[in-house]
């Protein structure tokens, strides 16, 4: 199944795609997901909950930017995963498109959706698949604008200009030691299966008045 999602981001594209292709520091804003491993700059392992309905599945794969094009800021990213407890898997097709919008970035995102096994029986519904693809955007979206906000609030300030000239400071002594590994951020927390099943219910409601108009 194919479907679209769009969100925004508060920042020019040019300051808006390097945060995007920043997986490592954008993690934690997914709802569910939690990134577990880097293998290198375009592949990378981790997990992913989400809530079908009644159900909740914890899918484990590895997701890969197969194409990145930083002068257009467009991406084509394939990820693959296979749920925990062995009900099923999911594999998805997803293209990134970034252009300026009024209050910053509007990103576009379409996705070509497979799922296989018991899991495709419980999200055999296009609507609920949309309400939570809908519902994570959206929350990533919030938890973005947040991180933005932060970053903004935490910039160095300027050096001062005093006049008085700056003793530079020694060179700091080598040490043989190898500097620790950056951690992997946490696991951010799933969205609620009311907020999902509300989203249903809502987007089920629109479609009906709609049918009648």
């Amino acid at each position: 199944m194919e479907f679209d999602n769009a969100f925004e981001v508060p920042l020019p594209p040019a300051e808006a795609w390097p945060l995007l292709m920043d997986v490592r520091g954008i993690a934690p804003c997914m709802p569910g997901a939690q990134l577990t491993e880097v293998i290198d700059d375009k592949n990378y392992k981790g997990n992913i909950s989400v809530r079908l309905g009644p159900v909740a599945l914890t899918f484990a794969g590895v997701v890969t930017f197969e194409e990145i094009d930083n002068v257009n800021h467009t991406a084509r990213v394939r990820a693959q995963g296979t749920d925990a407890k062995g009900r099923g898997s999911a594999q998805a097709k997803s293209t990134f498109k970034l252009e300026a919008s009024g209050t910053g970035s509007k990103v576009l995102v379409h996705t070509d959706l497979t799922l296989s096994g018991a899991v495709a029986q419980y999200g055999r519904g296009v609507g609920m698949i949309q309400a939570t693809a809908s519902a994570i955007m959206n929350q990533f979206a919030k938890a973005l604008k947040a991180e933005v906000g932060q970053r903004k609030t935490t910039v160095p300030a300027a050096p001062s200009t005093s006049g008085a000239t700056p003793t530079a400071a020694p060179p700091a002594p080598q040490s043989a030691t190898p500097e620790p590994t950056q951690p992997l951020p946490p696991a951010a927390k799933p969205i609620s299966g009311f907020s999902l099943m509300a989203g249903v219910i809502w987007n089920s409601i629109k479609r009906m008045f709609g049918a009648k108009t």
